[in-house]
């Protein structure tokens, strides 16, 4: 019997630090697609712009008190954590 490895899950900020304050978790997955922004090849214009946008768009809500986010900030925080979530993944080998 041939047995079958399970992949390796792939882990981001946003699950390893589900339970953190909101606006830690979105500079831990800021800094997270800053970095893959770092590694990803100049001929693909549709990523870099889909990160350049992800990072623009949390720039713009970590503005102001963090310590104590307006309800439409965290709504939209959360928000954006979800969306990002598995923007610039690459499955793991």
């Amino acid at each position: 019997m041939t047995e079958t490895t399970a992949p390796h899950p792939i882990v981001n900020s946003t699950d390893a630090t589900h339970g953190a304050p909101l606006a830690v978790r979105a500079r831990m997955r800021r800094d997270e697609l800053a970095t893959a922004l770092e590694r990803v090849e100049a001929h693909s214009v549709r990523e870099r712009n889909d990160i350049e946008l992800a990072l623009t768009t949390v720039d713009s809500l970590l503005t102001g008190d963090t310590e104590n986010l307006a309800d439409a900030t965290a709504r939209d925080l959360n928000k954006w954590l979800e969306q990002t979530k598995h923007l610039a993944e690459k499955p793991q080998a």
